[in-house]
């Protein structure tokens, strides 16, 4: 028997599947299924830390200005010390930004430095410009715009 031969199709229903089983719809040839998952830029480890480290900043800043939280600076922005080349900007950048804090901020600036040491810094979504209109999918059927004229 020619079934034999080629490999199991003994058993099968008529239908080609497992019975109880529903086939999948037929699909065009130009038609691709879409993955199971999406990639995501950043890695997770990454983000992870990145946060850990803006829940500490905020912990310690909460520390520091307790009883004092108008005179809190409203963030410490992660991204603008990483901008900066060396350890010793951050550290001016810092003292700047806590110039108001009565409590002893050395231990803060030093371990901020650390935390900070291999943090890549945030990539910035940037909206299209006018001139550069966002890239939409055209309509799928049904809707208000016409079809496209060629000439």
């Amino acid at each position: 028997m020619a079934a034999n031969r080629l490999g199991g199709r003994r058993g099968r229903a008529a239908g080609g599947g497992a019975a109880g089983r529903p086939r999948s719809p037929a699909r065009s040839p130009g038609l691709q299924r879409r993955p199971a998952r999406a990639t995501v830029k950043y890695n997770r480890r990454e983000l992870q830390r990145r946060l850990d480290t803006e829940q500490w900043i905020d912990r310690r800043l909460e520390e520091l200005y307790r009883g004092r939280e108008g005179e809190m600076p409203d963030e410490v922005n992660i991204d603008e010390l990483l901008e900066l080349g060396t350890d010793e900007e951050r550290a001016h950048k810092l003292q700047d930004i806590l110039k108001a804090c009565t409590a002893n901020t050395e231990d803060f600036i030093r371990e901020l430095l650390v935390l900070l040491k291999g943090l890549p810094k945030q990539q910035v979504l940037q909206h299209p410009t006018p001139e550069e209109p966002p890239l939409r999918d055209p309509p799928m059927g049904g809707g208000d715009s016409p079809p496209p004229q060629h000439p």
